[in-house]
């Protein structure tokens, strides 16, 4: 039984507006910008892209490990609290729990890699 269904995929970089704008451009849809370093892009087939301000962002140099790839997934859960116990015993690691009240945790998976799961 899967844990989570894929939410979001969020691309890091230095201007989200722009780079939403270019993948609008390419995908079609529409952006919406959260005006806090933050935009959505939802396409008319239902693909969905978000954009993060990331300061001092190093663009990935593909295929070298000097610059890798990056971009967390947003991970949408039913229920929060059971998909962390889930996922922190496949080997997950909590990276920020945050105020109790937020929908959102980080965490990173085995090898490091930043994700989210998010409450629907």
């Amino acid at each position: 039984m899967a844990v989570a269904k894929l939410g979001t995929v969020v691309l890091d970089c230095p201007d989200p507006v722009a780079l939403a704008g270019f993948y609008a451009q390419v995908l079609g849809g529409r952006t919406e910008d959260d005006g806090e370093g933050w935009v959505d892009l939802k396409t008319d087939d239902g693909t969905a892209l978000a954009f993060q301000s990331a300061p001092g962002h190093v663009p990935p140099q593909w295929p070298r490990a000097e610059a890798p790839q990056q971009f967390h997934l947003d991970l949408t859960v039913e229920d929060l609290e059971a998909a962390e116990r889930e996922v922190l015993s496949l080997g997950a690691t909590l990276l920020e729990a945050g105020d109790p009240s937020r929908t959102w945790r980080v965490y990173a998976d085995p090898a490091g890699h930043p994700f989210c799961l998010c409450a629907c």
